[in-house]
């Protein structure tokens, strides 16, 4: 017993360190944020400092930019949650399946994943969306329809599309593992019991994906709310806002605009919105899980 003590105190001991560095990681800019929020103070008049009470909140919320990125961010991160999941269940079975060069299939399906954003963005603004030598366009050419500007008439579905390739891999291999964990004597009793493929997915299969479907959301969510690099590189937020989610909006009020008080504010708003949407979605999920 006194063993045991001794090793949860030398545990504890050793993480300890960990645990205060990543606090104060976290903490300090935080409480630097929260303290901006409440200061006039803009880069271009740094002199002019002084205590603004919640007029930066007052004029964040009001502006009709944040209405406008508000309802992008939850458009981007619900369309893209809709594409990974399913489509990462739809690759998921596929990929369970045997075929031949299957160790290469897979690591081409998880391969856009480990790509950096802002080099994915890049590949998809100049070789498939581009209107002039994109490859999009060349295939629109050769079925002889006019080629398409992605990024200026759909800059909003554009942004969508780049983020779930991104993501897509990700669901594929958490769900794809939770296929596999599937007890095959289960699946092969159904189907001496006359169960096809269609039951056996909805009432085997999808059952079992249900904690892992938990997984893909609630992890995708935590990134998908502030998507930032792929609307920087592709359309700058534009045309006007269509495109402007809350995480650029911020950007663009801090370094463009120069505003830090105002900027810090909507830091404070996103930080609260996002932890609504997640304990939402956790609630919302953990009853799932205990039906």
């Amino acid at each position: 017993m006194a063993a045991t003590v001794n090793t949860r105190k030398l545990a504890r001991a050793m993480l300890t360190p960990a645990v205060v560095i990543l606090f104060i990681w976290m903490i300090v800019p935080l409480l630097l944020t929260i303290w901006y929020s409440f200061q006039n103070y803009n880069l271009l008049s740094p002199e002019n400092t002084g205590f603004a009470g919640f007029m930066n909140y007052k004029y964040f919320l009001t502006d009709p930019a944040f209405f406008q990125a508000f309802w992008n961010t939850l458009t981007i991160t619900l369309s893209v949650l809709v594409i990974t999941v399913v489509g990462g269940i739809l690759l998921g079975l596929l990929l369970d399946q045997f075929i031949y060069g299957q160790g290469i299939v897979r690591i081409l399906v998880i391969s856009p994943f480990f790509i950096m954003p802002t080099v994915a963005a890049l590949v998809w603004k100049n070789m498939l969306m581009d209107p002039n030598y994109g490859i999009f366009a060349w295939i629109a050419t050769r079925l002889g329809f006019a080629p398409v500007a992605w990024l200026e008439n759909y800059p909003l579905f554009s942004i969508i599309l780049i983020v779930a390739w991104q993501w897509l891999p990700f669901a594929t291999l958490i769900l794809l593992t939770a296929m596999q964990s599937l007890d095959e004597e289960q699946k092969e009793a159904a189907g001496m019991d006359g169960a096809n493929f269609a039951s056996l997915f909805v009432y085997i299969t999808l059952p079992h994906l249900a904690r892992a479907i938990t997984v893909v959301i609630l992890i995708e969510t935590i990134f998908l709310l502030s998507v930032f690099a792929e609307i920087l590189v592709t359309t700058g937020g534009g045309p006007g806002y269509a495109s402007t989610n809350i995480a650029y909006l911020i950007y663009h009020q801090a370094l463009l605009d120069y505003d830090v008080g105002g900027a810090s504010a909507g830091g404070v708003v996103a930080v609260i919105l996002a932890n609504i949407v997640a304990i939402f979605l956790v609630r919302l999920v953990g009853k799932n899980l205990e039906a």
